[in-house]
């Protein structure tokens, strides 16, 4: 069964080019179009739609109030269409906080000069967001009991609270003892006195479709003295990350940055790695710090998880904990193998709470992942087991 869109943009053009470049898709039906945000709320109760692609600034209402009434009353996943500038990138994450589960650059000239790459790239990800929609609300909290979701038996992990550190000091943490060396994971209900196999000097996220929400919930509810770095690998245009960063610090008790070369990483402090570059972590004189450079062509990530994770796992053999969440695609793959050859752990977000279960599946099948996590349990499991 096809996907029904309802497509909404005030550009009479931008329509039609969208309706024209979706037409040929088999999977995807246009079922309706709306030509500012109250015709597009108007629409959604009466179509129903699997996805709505949303614009931003249109007369009569504007897509931020549209989104947030159709998710009130007709909730759907909205992709959102947004402009490659910085006040486009602020309008886009609020966007995402209002309930839009990812977004597009909106480009008039691509969309007018290589329709074959805009249809591939429109059918991918509406067809992505509509299977998730077909399957569970994204936004469900995880069962009592049921929220923690072990792929395999690993130690888990607590770590002594120790005292403000100068310079990246590994996190103090107990061994696991052999019953619980064995035991099964449980749920995030555990103890303190649960630990994790080795120490933590570095804490990794990667994540694409879906992770702004999701590194929101996150790291907004870390505290200042959280003991390690951390590194977060956003798929993200270059004209988007430095406003999602200053969100980020703006929201959290830690210290959130764009990074940039030779960044020395300091704990409580997280590292966003820049839009259409690479980040790479490395030592310096005994120091951890960054490299940020410029992309190899060849790369389809701008930034990559494989690449940022790769680095690390050679800078901090074994000392690694990492986290794949939500994102079309297995970047992250790659580089969690080279986290699990050197000793490191691996968590993944669980499908059910994942926008898209691409990046995590990947790591999942590939039997890296020691444990899934709903997204709604991570911020604590690392306080937990770090702080």
């Amino acid at each position: 069964m096809a996907a029904s869109v309802l497509i909404v943009d005030d550009s009479a053009f931008f329509r039609k080019r969208l309706c024209e470049i979706l037409a040929s898709v088999s999977e995807i039906e246009v079922v309706g179009t709306a030509s500012n945000g109250k015709e597009a709320v108007e629409q959604a109760a009466k179509l129903k739609p699997d996805v709505i692609t949303m614009d931003y600034e249109m007369p009569v209402m504007d897509g931020i109030t549209a989104i947030k009434l159709i998710m009130k009353d007709n909730p759907c996943p909205i992709l959102m269409f947004s402009s490659l500038t910085y006040e486009g990138a602020r309008v886009t994450l609020d966007a995402l906080e209002a309930g839009a589960v990812d977004f597009l650059p909106k480009n008039f000239e691509d969309i007018s000069r290589d329709a074959t790459k805009m249809q591939d790239v429109l059918k991918s990800r509406i067809l992505s967001i509509a299977r998730k929609s077909s399957r569970s609300s994204v936004s469900s909290s995880p069962a009592k009991g049921a929220a923690t979701k072990p792929l395999a038996s690993p130690p888990e992990t607590t770590a002594a609270r120790t005292a403000a550190r100068p310079t990246v000091q590994p996190a103090a943490i107990r061994q696991a003892s052999s019953a619980e060396t064995s035991a099964p994971a449980r749920s995030s209900a555990r103890s303190k006195s649960a630990s994790l196999s080795h120490p933590v000097d570095l804490l990794l996220i990667g994540t694409s479709t879906g992770g702004p929400v999701a590194l929101q919930k996150i790291i907004t509810k870390l505290p200042s003295s959280f003991p390690v770095p951390i590194l977060l690998i956003q798929h993200m245009p270059a004209t988007f990350t430095p406003a999602f960063a200053e969100r980020l610090n703006s929201l959290s008790s830690i210290s959130v940055k764009q990074a940039e070369e030779g960044d020395q990483l300091s704990p409580g402090c997280a590292y966003l790695a820049p839009g259409g570059m690479q980040m790479l972590v490395g030592k310096r004189g005994g120091r951890a710090s960054l490299s940020v450079i410029d992309s190899d062509p060849r790369l389809t990530y701008k930034p990559s998880v494989d690449v940022t994770f790769g680095s690390a796992s050679k800078a901090f053999p074994g000392r690694i904990l990492s986290i794949v969440l939500t994102g079309m695609g297995a970047d992250g793959k790659e580089g969690c193998r080279m986290l699990k050859a050197g000793g490191s752990t691996v968590w993944t977000q669980t499908e059910n709470s994942c926008v898209v279960y691409g990046m995590p599946m990947a790591v999942d099948k590939a039997g890296y992942s020691d444990q899934s996590l709903h997204i709604d349990e991570i911020a604590d499991q690392l306080i937990n087991r770090l702080c």
